[in-house]
Parts: C-alpha cells; structure tokens; sequence
C-alpha cells in the first residue's frame, strides 16, 4: 500500500484569500468606519468651529476700528440689527424709564452669580430701546442693592446687541423686580407692556446709569484647528497601519512557505515513504514570527547534524 504524504505548507490560503477570516474583515471594517468617522465628521467639526472662530474675531476687530454711530443707522424701523454689525458702538439720546425696569436673574459673571439691570430707554424719536446698565454681584438669591437709573436727557454710548432666544423658564416676581432669565426682547415687551425695539443695547463704562459694565467678550483662537489636523493624520494613518500588518502577515506566510521547501529538501522523512506510508509525516514546529528568532527545519537540522558528530 502506497500513501502521498505532501509536505505541510505554510498556509493553506495562498495570497490574500488568507485574509477572508472574521478577523481581519472585522479589523478592516474598523478601520474604514473610523477614516470615514475621523476625515468626514470630526475634522469638518473641529475646522468648522475654526472658522466661526476666526469669523468671531474679524467681526469684534470691525466692530472697535469704527467710531460710534447713532443707534438709527445701524437698526432697521423694528430695531432689530443685523448679526454682522453686532458689538459696533452705537450713541443713544433720550431718556430711561426707570419704572419698567427689569432684572436679569441670576446670570454668572466673572465665576460668580449676578444680577443685571436691564432698563427701557426712550429715544428722542420715540423709540423704546433695552439697556443693559451692567451687573450687580450676588452671594445667593437674595436681590443686592441697585443704584437707580438717572432721570432726565442722557447721552449713551453702548455696544449694539443681538436678541437673545426665549428662556425655557417663565418670567417671576420676586422680591419686588420682575425677574427674568434671559435677554429676549419680546418677552420682555410683554412683561413691561412697552414696545421694546427688536434688540438690545449694552453699556459701556463711565456711562450714565452703568452700574458694573458687563466684559467685552476676548479675542480668542482656540485649539479648533489643531484638532482637526490631527483627526485628519489619524484617518489616514489608520488604513495605512492595517495595510502594514497585511504585508507584514503576507512577508510571514512567504517565509513559512520558504521554510517548508528547505526541509523538505534537506530530511528524507519529510518526502513520500512508499514502505511506511501508514507513519505520518511529523510536520516541523513553526518557527517565531514578526522579527523574532527563527526555528526552521533547516536550523533544526544543522543543530541534529551538529550533535550526531
């Protein structure tokens, strides 16, 4: 009886079948939903908020290089201003109507609550336009003394505001103030019965009324774009590491397969034995792989070759 006992190979998935196992499908789904989560998603994210930062700044540079300007030419009829002109100083001639007064409840300034006073102001044309006077800081609930606004004809320089959206949280009386929690034009037009201008105005220092002027916001650049950088480099080095151990297993499978020839060439026992064809060919132990020490059958059999003499 005759047997065709073939030498093991490296591999019995030539080229890169040998690569359509769970595992490295699963890796390289990982790593195509990660390039695509890393280039399509988060650097556009992070560039984006780049940009409204970058944007942010040239406005805030524009709006100090001009001069004051009358409050009229930079509203239209309903007093609403365009976002691109906001924080450009705007003068307002008129008088306030301190009897309508309203406090904006509980808003952090300078990593402590506050109150802020927000006054109507009458135009010399008849129009009602919102002050913010400024802050007053608070240790808890209780309302601080606040300095009355001026009466009589004032001339103001303030910083022109864009509106607010309308607080979740209803407007309260408390304490004798009607108090609200955010800055919002028309909610606080119904509250004081007025017709309030579209949008608001903010105080300046050292001007009639202020009381603490509120920060002017900082010119900043955050680390926007760095980030988006780096999950740019990220998506593209991730597809480039797994193509690196996908040569790297391939390089391995040759040097198996090389491995495999050498003994077969170099020991009898590992060829077709006619006569003792029911003993099974031992196959060579694998040697280590990716770099470490190598254990061929060809280095196994130089050492038995070594030891025999």
């Amino acid at each position: 009886m005759s047997g065709n006992n073939s030498p093991i190979t490296g591999s019995d998935k030539p080229g890169l079948k040998a690569f359509l196992n769970p595992g490295w499908v699963i890796a390289a789904v990982l790593v195509v939903g990660f390039t695509y989560l890393a280039i399509a998603v988060l650097a556009p994210w992070q560039l984006g908020k780049n940009s409204d930062t970058n944007e942010r700044n040239e406005q805030l540079d524009a709006a100090f290089a001009v001069q004051p300007v009358d409050f009229a030419e930079l509203a239209d009829d309903s007093g609403r201003i365009d976002p691109s002109d906001e924080w450009h100083r705007a003068i307002l001639r008129g008088h306030y109507v301190p009897e309508h007064e309203v406090l904006l409840r509980m808003r952090p300034v300078g990593g402590g609550p506050a109150f802020n006073a927000l006054t109507p102001f009458e135009l010399d044309s008849g129009e009602i336009v919102l002050v913010n006077r400024g802050y007053v800081p608070a240790r808890n609930t209780e309302v601080p003394p606040i300095a009355p606004a001026p009466s009589g004809e004032v001339t103001l320089t303030t910083h022109v505001r864009v509106d607010e959206p309308t607080p979740t949280q209803a407007p309260m009386n408390d304490q004798g103030y009607e108090q609200v929690w955010g800055i919002n034009t028309e909610q606080i037009s119904e509250l004081t019965g007025l017709p309030l201008a579209h949008d608001f105005v903010q105080l300046t220092a050292d001007q009639p009324g202020v009381l603490t002027a509120q920060p002017l916001p900082a010119k900043e650049s955050g680390p926007y774009l760095s980030y988006g950088l780096q999950w740019i480099a990220f998506g593209i080095m991730a597809p480039l590491a797994l193509g690196y151990f996908v040569f790297a297993e391939l390089r391995e499978r040759r040097r198996d397969e090389e491995d495999m020839a050498q003994a077969s060439a170099l020991d009898p026992l590992s060829q077709p034995q006619p006569y003792l064809s029911e003993t099974p060919t031992e196959a060579p132990p694998k040697r280590a792989r990716y770099g470490e020490k190598r254990n061929s059958a060809f280095h196994r059999r130089a050492e038995r070759d070594e030891e025999r003499f």
